[in-house]
């Protein structure tokens, strides 16, 4: 592995790796040029009308696509993304309810596609339509697919209307669009589409559309998705150009780069508030851990810290190789780079203390990530990455306890990681497929017990609806309810992961990518550790089997299921601190025993219901000595 390290710096910079510098001189716009810088100097109160403006657009694509979507992921889950972007790429405003891991990485699918585009010499024109996957040209990974549509004002190209969404299927070597753990390259992982063109000057390429339908199953469904994403891009940029003619050309672009430059003034005065120093913490993700290979399992990932005034550089060197032939390795763009933002900013930037902050590429600008390339971080291709999604939430979560010995307050303890299942199968030779995540849980915080049954950290997609699932699909929710008994223990203890079986009622198959089985969720300032994952298959027959983090495609009958019991939070601080009429709270709620709130807090219950005061202060003054 090549150690000379690729970094990415402000997006509008030559080195943020894979994403390129958007058209420069290429003519993009069909010999009309680019929107370019303006000078021009715009009031604060109409910057927050016109950033107020752009955000309530990306919102409106948003609630579009939910609406008009057919799959439950997008419908029910919120599995999608909706972003604005200028004309050279950089992000003006996103999806308040969508997604960050498909909502962030919009400007690096903008930026991808710019460069594709630029080196085959093909224009962007008005009615355009650009269909973009690929996971080394800034796409998340393969099924997130993004359908792009330029903005003109008055034959100008102003920017883009983009949307991404996470497709049930795109034609992998099985069924679903995760769980596809044993792809050997990226042509393993499905179709891969590099800024293809769907619709050209607003003719639809109707061979495109053909080769989606003959090589996507569950077709119908998938390309209604895809439908719907057009309709809400187009929104969008329809959106966008009215604002430009109220308002004017400059005046926009204007307000679009004070928006920018405020919201990097408000990550570098965050920045700028810590302490100058460095900061390194390592977590480990399962990898394979049915593998006899030792690359494949019990993989690091390193994440580095340093402070230097305002700027913040995040080093990932230390973190594993990358593994050439299993798609557990993370785009840089797309992936790490969204890791890493969103978990700054969520810790540096909490709305809960700052208030609204605005999303675009001015907030990514003071941090710089370092990641060798050919690690997991910065594979090269054709390494595959399809199922990148947990490994990403880990190293999210490496910097979350790299910061934590910077601002030990700001932070929680070790998340618990998710799992997502693959449901596929045939009915009168028609497939189904249905994409299930299932819930993680966070740690304890200061002040505050962890979160229970939650997607954590960049994934924070709904659950489907039971009601929706049994009406929709040949599936059966046997359980949905708290894992009990459980939580990383500590003066805030950790978040329960949930307790999910489903139910097989036609035969069918499954396939399953997770994290969080080997490793148990870091306690913080002498919290427990966390519970790690566990899942099970339960044949109609009455036999078990224990799975790891990762299952390929699997056949199962009618009458087996899956049962996933989910991860719990590590705790933070000493567990002798907690109160002891919360523990007494948890006890009656069920949440824990009577055996655990002794053996964890020093809290003694009496008859199953009542605080036993003096014995629980003797009890913890003994442990105290």
């Amino acid at each position: 592995m090549s150690e000379r390290p690729t970094t990415t710096r402000r997006p509008d910079g030559d080195s943020r790796a894979g994403a390129g510098n958007g058209a420069g001189g290429n003519g993009n716009g069909g010999g009309n040029g680019r929107a370019g810088s303006s000078n021009r100097r715009v009031d604060p109160v109409t910057v927050s009308v016109i950033q107020g403006a752009l955000e309530n657009i990306a919102t409106e694509m948003g609630y579009k696509l939910m609406r008009m979507s057919y799959s439950s992921i997008i419908r029910e889950s919120e599995d999608f993304g909706a972003g604005l972007v200028d004309a050279d790429g950089q992000g003006l405003a996103e999806s308040a309810q969508s997604t960050p891991l498909q909502s962030g990485p919009i400007p690096g699918y903008v930026q991808g596609m710019l460069r594709q585009l630029a080196e085959r010499g093909d224009p962007i024109r008005p009615g355009d339509v650009i269909m973009h996957n690929d996971a080394y040209a800034g796409a998340s990974h393969g099924p997130d697919v993004a359908f792009i549509v330029p903005a003109f004002h008055r034959e100008r190209l102003v920017g883009f209307a983009a949307t991404t969404a996470h497709h049930l299927d795109i034609g992998a070597l099985t069924p679903g669009s995760c769980g596809i753990v044993d792809a050997i390259d990226a042509y393993a992982e499905g179709l891969q589409f590099k800024s293809i063109k769907v619709y050209e000057a607003g003719r639809k390429i109707e061979p495109v559309w053909q080769l989606l339908r003959d090589n996507i199953r569950a077709s119908d469904l998938v390309v209604g998705d895809m439908e719907a994403q057009i309709a809400a891009s187009r929104i969008g940029a329809e959106r966008f150009v009215a604002l430009h003619e109220r308002y004017g050309l400059e005046t926009v672009e204007a307000a679009g780069e004070a928006a920018k430059d405020h919201a990097e003034r408000l990550m570098r005065s965050a920045i700028g508030g810590l302490p100058d120093g460095t900061w390194t913490a390592t977590t480990f993700i399962d990898g394979f851990l049915d593998s006899e290979d030792p690359t494949k399992r019990n993989l690091p990932l390193v994440a580095t810290i340093t402070v230097e005034g305002d700027e913040m550089t995040v080093d990932l060197t230390g973190t594993a190789d990358q593994v050439p032939d299993r798609p557990i390795n993370m785009p840089l763009v797309g992936t790490v780079d969204i890791a890493v933002w969103l978990t700054v900013r969520s810790v540096l930037l909490d709305t809960a203390v700052h208030g609204h902050i605005p999303v675009n590429s001015g907030l990514v600008r003071p941090i710089r990530i370092v990641a060798p390339r050919g690690c997991l971080a910065n594979p090269v291709f054709p390494a595959p990455t399809i199922a990148r999604f947990c490994p990403g939430n880990q190293l999210a979560d490496t910097v979350m306890k790299a910061l934590a010995e910077a601002v030990p307050e700001q932070v929680s303890a070790g998340i618990g990681n998710l799992n997502v299942i693959a449901f596929s199968g045939l009915r009168g030779g028609t497939h189904w497929v249905h994409m299930e995540i299932f819930e993680g849980s966070y740690g304890g915080r200061h002040g505050m017990d962890g979160m229970d049954a939650v997607d954590t950290l960049y994934a924070n997609t709904r659950n489907n609806p039971i009601e929706d699932i049994e009406s929709h699909l040949p599936l059966r929710v046997r359980r949905y309810e708290l894992r009990e008994d459980v939580c990383g223990a500590g003066r805030w203890r950790g978040g329960l992961g949930s307790v999910r079986e489903f139910e097989y009622l036609d035969d069918g198959g499954g396939s399953v990518e997770g994290e969080g089985h080997g490793y148990r969720p870091w306690g913080f300032r002498g919290g427990g550790d966390g519970r790690p994952a566990s899942l099970v298959l339960a044949r109609a027959d009455g036999s078990s089997a224990g799975l790891p983090s990762k299952v390929p495609h699997t056949v199962v009958a009618a009458g087996d299921a899956f049962v996933c019991e989910g991860p719990a939070g590590g705790g933070y601080g000493d567990p002798l601190e907690r109160d002891a009429a919360q523990v007494l709270d948890d006890v009656l709620d069920g949440l824990i025993s009577a055996e655990t709130a002794e053996r964890d807090y020093g809290v003694v219950i009496a008859g199953g219901d009542t605080l036993d005061k003096a014995a629980t202060e003797a009890a913890r003054a003994a442990r105290r000595a």
